[in-house]
């Protein structure tokens, strides 16, 4: 790997770094909060020049890091002279941009935002054209769709902003979503998800059948992002938008991509007459048909953006035509368009800017008040119309041979002379831009008066003419090694590139005449054609899109209110017979083999305890709706599980399953309190009827499933195996299962106690809600509807008994929680033993009494649960191991016997504070609940530390 390589992920990563400061650095004026947007895009650009030279020797840097190799995810980036190109050209025009916006935006705008948005998109761009691992580049991919929409719906006052936006995103992420199917099985049919490896697999590629399906669904892809016909509709709309955002997203980025990746996967995808027909011809169709709506816009941006599309469907069709000459012209184009395109956005800002509208009938003879801007406009006009000695000329006329020499359909003529006629438009609209905007006499009713913008505003499309003007005059020298370069990355070939100015006089001279004089007769017979153009009925795009857009949200809102209409047996249902469906599918196409195993002969102390739990679930369905007795029976449904575990030798298991049950009829009994003896039938017979037979199937198909993997072996050798040979030398312990929780998988454990946390938190958030809201002053008035009681609430012998067995209980939880490594127990049933013991003091002594005791937040005992157990997974990065793998080893004080250290008592030190924290915060919550519905009960009538005894009287909850 080259040197160079190594800052690859560092370019890719700094703008999004770079997004961090704007919204900070607007506290500090509008220039510091430029400067420091400018910075992280200045300095990946210094770092891609770095790598340049080694590119422009032909050389390919790669940087990879392996994320999931299993699935073929790989952070794998990659920069050829194609990434160069388009990596350059998006920090280049995006520093530029920076620069406009500066002095663009009024301070009415937010600043901050703006450059944070501009920066994402930035980022996301980079990435796209540096990946070298199709799944990174799809997730980059749509990131680019997610920031435009910031972007373009950035005057969020704006309705055109926000519809353009949303138009944007629905078209882009819908061809988003199809790319990422096509990706696949491209990588599917290659045998890789990395790029460097898919693009030597071209006749692999082609062979495959499933060639055609990969091509169409990439391609949508990229026409959706390139704004391609029939999806062209889009990016008009998206003008709505602020004029940098135009001129970056709209001229050098965001619509490039799609071109970026025809490009790209051009060396195993092009070639085909799939390829030829598909892509030309929508790049073709593109060019002629946005060309011609060009010309009758009125509006600045509009007829750019229509332009835009017309230029981006010009180097679409190069690409179809699947010849390397033609990919050298679509490079080269690439190049051009993007600095008089650019330039002609911020003109029109400008103009916008000044004259405060962007109005062609408004406008006129601002070459008299805008001489700068007019100079700068009408270099950058006369490129996009392929007028000499500018650049755009160069690469219209190398198109126009191109496609003189392909035979598309009818007659041999047939692309040479609709592309003659998309360049005809071409000048005529480019023609317009100048003659209607500039040209004339000077106005006595401009909306205000026009004047040319300060340095700051016109130095960047300046800049960008400069670059029309020495690419137009040397291009070899400016431009020609980099589309050399480019050329050789599309083509995997050495391509012959040779730019000049004088063709003589070849098919391609006379073609351009031809547009030339036709646009300038064009132009001159605009009033006539504008007034047929709008006297002619014609379909509009945006009225179709929202037609469409329209039925489509009915069609889906009939579907989820007929699906999700608030029932949940309904959607029960649904789950459990699409489950059952994908069952019988399953096994009606897979064979099944031979039974392998005997089935273990059925004892009686088993068959007892099945029978019982049987009998127990058969009660729970038929008295479910006695809430009180349901949960007893839950109860009973546990408890036998639990035994199942002992006879199966899984103490462990055992333990938990218990413990659980324990905290969870304890918690359930409080929060039946708060709801009525008996769950109303709300369903029909024929409905329960059929929710029965719905179960009754699953549960044999459960069942069958069940007893069928039970009798057969697996395939491969089972995990466990490889879990009791590493369970002491890898992690310290003889207790297999703990192991596995604090070591083989803490990270699934980690992620539990982070939701068991979480879960808590989100009790006690509703119950303030409620405590505070309507519902606070309901429960003050609340009576339940409770049972008989015996009249004391809190038993003398229970309380001396729970007092005298606190102790008890937590040296129980303490002797659990040490011997969890080698023995069963852990931190987990540790947490839940101390829990119980502190539920039973709530239970025997009352709410208020306990907790007058209590000396830690519980809040806080949840944190520091989940920060122990973070410390130590990143302990062990420090010592350049994965997350959370733990380490062990001997300690010996004398005259204590040596005695093993592992670091997993850490991390099960969090997992006992965590578990213990969320269940004495659930018990808070729903006791606050409890004391704010008027129940009341008197102190117990012993008190070990009299000290804290409750006032002669005082009433507690």
């Amino acid at each position: 790997m080259d040197n160079a390589a190594g800052f690859l992920p560092i370019i890719a990563a700094l703008p999004f770094l770079g997004a961090l400061f704007p919204g900070l650095m607007i506290q500090a004026g509008r220039n510091t909060c430029a400067a420091f947007t400018a910075a992280p895009t200045i300095l990946a650009l210094i770092l891609l020049l770095l790598c340049a030279p080694a590119v422009m020797r032909g050389e390919v840097l790669t940087f990879g890091i392996e994320w999931l190799p299993s699935l073929g995810l790989n952070v794998n980036f990659m920069l050829d002279g194609l990434g160069l190109l388009f990596a350059g050209m998006i920090l280049g025009i995006g520093l530029l941009i920076i620069l406009y916006a500066r002095f663009y935006l009024s301070r009415e705008d937010p600043m901050g935002q703006f450059y944070t948005y501009l920066l994402l998109f930035q980022g996301a761009m980079v990435g796209i054209v540096l990946s070298d691992n199709i799944l990174l580049l799809l997730i980059f991919w749509e990131l680019t769709s997610l920031s435009s929409f910031l972007l373009i719906g950035y005057w969020k006052h704006l309705p055109e902003g926000r519809q353009g936006a949303r138009m944007a995103l629905t078209v882009t992420g819908l061809g988003g979503l199809a790319m990422i199917a096509g990706m696949l099985i491209l990588g599917n049919i290659a045998g890789s998800y990395d790029l460097s490896v898919i693009l030597t697999q071209k006749d692999a590629i082609q062979a495959s059948p499933m060639y055609l399906p990969a091509l169409i669904l990439i391609l949508l892809g990229c026409f959706t992002k390139s704004a391609q016909f029939p999806f062209h509709f889009w990016l008009p709309h998206a003008m709505a938008a602020p004029t940098p955002v135009s001129a970056y997203l709209h001229s050098a980025t965001m619509v490039k991509a799609g071109l970026f990746l025809m490009a790209r996967m051009w060396p195993v995808l092009a070639g085909t007459p799939e390829w030829f027909w598909i892509v030309s011809s929508t790049g073709l169709i593109t060019m002629v048909m946005a060309a011609k709506i060009a010309l009758f816009k009125d509006d600045l941006k509009a007829l750019l953006a229509f332009s835009t599309v017309s230029h981006l469907g010009l180097i679409t069709m190069l690409l179809g035509l699947g010849t390397k000459a033609a990919a050298v012209v679509a490079v080269f184009h690439i190049i051009n368009h993007a600095t008089f395109k650019a330039a002609l956005f911020m003109t029109a800002g400008i103009v916008d800017h000044e004259a405060h509208t962007r109005d062609i009938k408004r406008l006129g003879g601002l070459r008299h008040l805008m001489p700068i801007t007019f100079t700068i406009a009408t270099i950058a006009a006369l490129s996009m119309a392929g007028i000499p000695p500018f650049n755009g000329f160069l690469s219209k006329e190398m198109m126009l041979a191109e496609v003189a020499e392909t035979h598309w359909i009818g007659p041999h003529w047939m692309m040479g002379a609709l592309a003659t006629l998309g360049a005809l438009f071409s000048v005529a609209y480019s023609f317009r831009y100048i003659a209607h905007v500039f040209l004339g006499p000077k106005r006595d009713d401009y909306p205000a008066k026009p004047h040319d913008p300060g340095f700051g505003m016109w130095a960047a499309p300046a800049f960008l003419t400069l670059l029309v003007i020495l690419i137009g005059i040397m291009p070899m020298t400016f431009a020609g090694d980099l589309v050399r370069v480019a050329a050789h990355a599309v083509t995997q070939s050495d391509p012959y590139v040779k730019i000049y100015h004088i063709h003589g006089l070849v098919p391609a001279f006379w073609m351009s005449v031809i547009a030339v004089v036709g646009g300038a007769i064009l132009l001159r017979l605009h009033t006539p054609l504008m007034a047929m153009w709008n006297a002619t009925p014609r379909p509009e795009a945006k009225v179709m899109f929202d037609a469409v857009t329209r039925a489509a949200t009915a069609l889906s809102t009939a579907l989820t209110d007929g699906v999700h209409n608030g029932a949940l047996t309904r959607n029960g249902a649904i789950f459990a017979v699409t489950v059952i469906g994908a069952g019988v599918l399953g096994y009606m196409g897979g064979g099944m083999a031979a039974p392998t195993r005997e089935m273990l002969p059925v004892t009686l102390v088993p068959a007892i305890g099945w029978l019982l739990l049987v009998l127990a679930t058969i009660c729970l369905v038929a008295f479910h709706r006695n809430r009180f007795l349901a949960l007893v029976l839950m109860g009973i449904v546990g408890l036998i599980v639990s035994m199942g575990f002992v006879y199966f030798s899984a103490p462990d298991l055992a333990l938990t399953q218990i413990s659980v049950e324990v905290v969870t009829i304890i918690l359930l009994l409080l929060a039946l309190n708060f709801l009525p003896r008996e769950t109303p039938a709300e369903s029909s017979v024929a409905r329960r009827m059929r929710d029965a037979g719905i179960a009754a199937v699953g549960g044999i198909a459960v069942a069958g499933l069940t007893y069928a993997i039970l009798l057969r072996d697996f395939a491969s050798e089972s995990i466990s195996v490889f879990h009791l040979a590493n369970s002491y030398k890898g992690g310290g312990g003889t207790n297999v299962v703990n192991v596995i929780l604090v070591d083989f998988r803490g990270f699934d454990t980690y992620g539990e106690i982070i939701v068991l946390g979480i879960a808590a938190l989100v009790i006690y958030a509703l119950t303030e809600t409620v405590l505070k809201g309507p519902g606070g002053r309901w429960l003050s008035q609340w009576k339940a509807d409770r049972y008989p009681e015996a009249g004391d609430r809190h038993p003398l012998m229970m309380v001396v008994a729970t007092r005298v067995m606190m102790p008890i209980a937590l040296m129980v939880g303490a002797y659990i929680f040490l011997r969890g490594h080698n023995q069963p127990g852990g931190g987990f049933i540790a947490g839940l033993i101390v829990a119980i013991a502190f539920l039973m003091q709530y239970m025997a002594s009352g709410f208020a009494w306990a907790e007058a005791r209590q000396r830690v937040t519980y809040h806080a005992t949840i944190g520091v649960g989940v920060l122990i157990a973070s410390v130590t997974g990143i302990g062990a990065w420090l010592a350049g191991r994965p997350f959370l793998t733990s380490d062990y080893g001997y300690l010996h004080f004398p005259p204590i016997e040596e005695f093993e250290w592992a670091t997993a008592m850490a991390f099960d030190t969090g997992v006992f504070l965590t578990v213990v924290g969320a269940v004495m915060l659930a018990l808070n919550s729903l006791s606050s609940m409890a004391r704010r519905s008027g129940e009341t009960v008197n102190v117990a009538p012993m008190d070990i530390n009299p000290a804290l005894s409750t006032a002669p009287g005082e009433k507690e909850a």
